[in-house]
This record gives structure tokens, sequence and C-alpha cells, in this order.
């Protein structure tokens, strides 16, 4: 069914249109005015041929019952049937022989013909009245099935309908949500900083993204909202205006003078009171906010019930960064922490949600965290580089299972302010 036209309702229902095929006039007379008497609509064929021409006119769509004698000239009963089934026919008509053939043989062979039902000749009014009352209520089931059928597809069309909308919608929510992201790629003094945010569906509610703060430092946050829906897209859009590099007077990092930014652990502590204040629904997040010096290479970060950063040393060791913390917008009065860590020339300083340790490959096994300090122990030289070969090793851990939950990370790859 084409998914932008909407289905016909069937045809409005009439009078039970039936068929009489019998050679004598005699025997057709007195079953049309029988069948008249009934409330039927009697129409009237003199054998095979003329019944099958009846049956492909225009108005033979509304035959919905046949009485044919079985010994017919030409044509008889049973080939007639065999004939009718084959034309393309919308509905289902109903058709009863009459016979006086008493052999069950015979009466197999009319079945296999394509007849519905038999009535023994000569003819027993009873009996006739109920065999055709039998054929009636097959039919009103069979109609009754149409116009359920037709409702069930009108409801199927306006879920198409209504998912091709949302798809839209979604699409287009998506394009915007990446526009809250800085270019993927960005130099600080002598430092590169790769960002990488991967949505499991058409929007999602990670965010990461920097900040300059002065000539020779700059801000990194990494943020995994709670859910996957609208809702959790909604709330990045919120952040991703919160630190916005446009101006430092929006931007919350930032004391109200726009001269510095506040410590990242006070910088959690607003972001907490805001999210119970003025949000007040059962969105939270986590996060890691950052303060990179280009010169000294000291990180000094705040980690919201986010996932450890992790560094990886130019030697090559793996370090586990931090010390937790509580999620953000979750609880009234907690207290955030801020932790320091200190990069050398070549040192590799990745934060992460836990889309990357939770991601499960097909046997429903997750990588972990010392599955991706070993992913970031192999991966090469670079920001850039790196968060391209997680992200390659990452699709080949969780193979058809696709990803579960949004990724999102940023590398900073360290090198001392030139000059």
């Amino acid at each position: 069914m084409n998914a932008m036209t909407r289905p016909d309702p069937p045809p409005a229902s009439h009078p039970l249109r039936v068929l009489v095929v019998d050679d004598s006039a005699a025997q057709r007379q007195l079953l049309s005015a029988i069948l008249s008497r009934m409330g039927l609509d009697v129409v009237t064929a003199s054998d095979a041929a003329q019944a099958l021409f009846l049956c492909m006119a225009d108005e033979g769509g509304r035959i919905g019952m046949i009485l044919s004698d079985w010994q017919m000239p030409g044509m008889d009963g049973p080939d007639f049937c065999r004939a009718f089934r084959q034309l393309a026919r919308d509905a289902y008509a109903y058709v009863i022989l009459m016979t006086s053939e008493t052999d069950r043989a015979r009466k197999a062979q009319g079945l296999e013909a394509g007849a519905d039902d038999f009535v023994t000749r000569p003819l027993d009014l009873t009996e006739l009245r109920a065999r055709i009352g039998t054929g009636r209520r097959i039919l009103r089931m069979q109609e009754d099935l149409r116009h359920r059928n037709h409702e069930v597809q009108t409801t199927l069309h306006d879920l198409m309908t209504l998912n091709d909308a949302l798809d839209r919608d979604l699409a287009e929510a998506r394009r915007i949500q990446r526009a809250f992201l800085p270019d993927p790629v960005r130099r600080f003094g002598g430092s590169d900083v790769a960002l990488r945010l991967v949505t499991s569906g058409q929007i999602g509610g990670d965010l990461v993204g920097y900040f300059p703060i002065s000539p020779t430092r700059f801000g990194l946050y990494c943020i995994d909202v709670s859910g996957h829906g609208v809702a959790s897209a909604l709330m990045t859009g919120r952040l991703a205006s919160l630190f916005t590099w446009t101006s430092r007077r929006s931007n919350i990092a930032f004391r109200d003078d726009g001269r510095d930014v506040d410590s990242p652990e006070r910088v959690m502590d607003r972001l907490n009171t805001f999210m119970l204040s003025q949000i007040a629904c059962d969105v939270y997040f986590t996060a890691v906010l950052a303060y990179v010096d280009t010169v000294t290479g000291v990180v000094t970060f705040c980690q919201a019930g986010h996932p450890h950063p992790l560094v990886r040393r130019a030697a090559g060791g793996i370090e586990r960064a931090g010390d937790g913390g509580p999620p953000v917008g979750l609880l009234p009065d907690v207290r955030f922490e801020c932790r320091t860590v200190v990069l050398q020339p070549g040192d590799l300083f990745l934060a992460y949600s836990d889309g990357l340790t939770e991601c499960a490959d097909t046997w429903g096994d997750m990588l972990d965290e010392d599955g991706l300090m070993d992913l970031l122990a192999r991966a090469p030289d670079g920001a850039l580089a790196t968060v391209d070969s997680i992200e390659t090793a990452l699709r080949t851990h969780s193979r058809i299972s696709g990803f579960e939950d949004d990724i999102s990370m940023l590398a900073l790859r360290f090198d001392s302010h030139p000059g």
C-alpha cells in the first residue's frame, strides 16, 4: 500500500443481488418471485455463458450469491463454477448448485469446482430459505471483515503518515542539534582537540564542545543527558547555549563580569541549582568540565557522575583521572570537587560518555573501561586519529547490534604553546 494514498472505503452496502442461472424460463420466474419476497435483488440468466457475461459486466461486482442449475445445455453447473471462480473479483460470491444428484462423489466434484452449497430438486421452500440464509450469514461476515480490514488499513496509513512526518521532524531536529556543536577539530596553541558524537537514534542526549577562556586557556565539556528522547535532545540544546562560544556573559562558566571563569566545581554547583530550580523535571546529566592551560599543560576538571577521563602518556601508559562525583540535577546540596592532571608534550586527555564502555557486542558483553583503555593504548597519535580509531573499533565490537546508547568523546592532544 502506498504510504501517501489513503485506502478507499469498501463500497456502500446494497440489497444482496442474487443471480439465478437456469435454462427453464418457468423455474427462473418461480425462483425470482420467491427470492424477491425474501428481500433479494434478483437477476437471471438462461445459461452459463450469459451468466458469465453478466458477472463480467460493470454491475457484475454487485452479485453476491448465485443459484445455478446443475444440468444445463452446453456448460453445466460445475463447469460454470470453475469459470466463475477464475474471474477477477473484489468480493466473494456464494454459489449454490440446484441438483437432484444424490451421489456423494458427484457432489464432491461440485465442491471442488467452486460450489459452496447444494439445494435438492425438486425444491423445498424451507430448505431453500435455510440454504440462502446460511449464505447470507457468511457474506455478512465477509462484509464485516472487509470493513474491519479497511479500518486497519486506514489506521496503518495514518500511522505511516504520522511516522513519515515524525521522521522529517527528527531529521530536522538532528540537523539543528548538530549545529549546537563547534567544529569537530580545533587547535589551541600547540594542542589539538577532536570531538566525536554518534547518536543511537535520530537525535541524542550527548554534548561535547569547547570554548576559549584566554589566549592560553580554553574549556572543554563532555555531557551525557539521561534518556535518549526528545526531552534529552532539548536539554542538550539548552546546555549548549549555556556553554556558548560567542558570548562570555551568556556562558555559565564565566563570572558575571565576563573577565574570567569560575572554577569547574562552582560551575557544576550552579548548573545543579539551575536544573533543580528552573528545569524541574526528571532529566539530569553527567559531565566533565575541564580548563586547559596550553602553556603549563595543567588540566583542571570537575567530574560529575561521568566516566573517569583517561590520560595516555607519550611514553604509552594509560592513567585514570578523577574521583567520580554526583550527577547534575539529581539531588540538592551535593558537593562537587575539582581535580588536576598535568600533561606533558605528546600526552592525550580523553573524556567520553558511558556509551563507549557500555557498548555491547552481539553476545551482550560490554567493552568496559579496561577494553577502552586497551583501545586508547593502541590508537595512533593525534587527537583526530584517536577518536577515529576508537569509533572504528567500537563499530567492529558492536557489529550488527549497533549502538544502543549515544557515543560521545573529546580528545586533547597536548603540545606546549609555541613561543
